[in-house]
């Protein structure tokens, strides 16, 4: 069982504000490592203080931090070729897809899934989906809205709902339990949901 696990946090309201990026490793169904970057967005010195209160990170924090295009190599060979997961995909996913429109990069090809999809098909009944209900259920450890331990506790998730079956491919557990898949590829982005956008369409 091999998977990725990422979050975003952002410094604005806009998509192409990450302001940390953290992304957990599974390998032979255990996270292996985590890996957590501070980012400085264009929107720099400009943070909202909603998001601020939301996640503790302040436009200081990341003065010295790299650009997006600057860790964006090291990321894409993360992602490259990878099944991601995502608590609420359609956020971070649409965060991805804005910064590297807004710095005009090329997709790298990966497929993805939202665990807050998964977690419905697997545990129906819950009243709440959320990364917080969804961890103290389990009894997974969160210090939430900081990327890399997002990311970790979202690692767990897939694996708590994945069980005594480690050695499922990640692909066939998603199909067994008929969770949709989403992709990136240097022509554009497929939603779970179906929808095609070309990549110039999202420029």
């Amino acid at each position: 069982m091999e998977f990725l696990a990422l979050d975003f946090e952002t410094a604005t309201t806009q998509p192409d504000s990450p302001c940390e990026l953290g992304i957990a490793v599974v390998r032979d169904g255990v996270v292996r490592e985590v890996r957590n970057w501070l980012i400085k967005p264009p929107q720099w010195p400009y943070f909202s203080p909603h998001h601020i209160a939301v996640h503790g990170i302040r436009p200081e924090h990341v003065a010295d931090a790299p650009r997006w295009p600057d860790i964006w190599p090291e990321v894409a060979d993360l992602l490259r070729d990878r099944m991601v997961v995502a608590h609420n995909a359609a956020f971070d996913m649409n965060v991805l897809r804005s910064t590297l429109c807004a710095a005009d990069i090329a997709f790298t090809p990966f497929e993805y899934f939202c665990s807050v999809s998964m977690a419905r098909k697997v545990w129906p009944g819950h009243r709440s989906y959320g990364l917080s209900a969804m961890c103290a259920h389990h009894g997974i450890p969160l210090r939430h809205h900081r990327a890399g331990n997002d990311a970790e506790a979202t690692a767990e998730l897939v694996l708590r709902a994945i069980g005594d079956r480690p050695w499922f491919d990640i692909t066939q557990f998603l199909h067994t339990h008929r969770v949709r898949i989403g992709a990136f590829h240097p022509g554009g982005h497929r939603s779970p949901g179906g929808k095609v956008t070309p990549a110039g369409a999202l420029r």
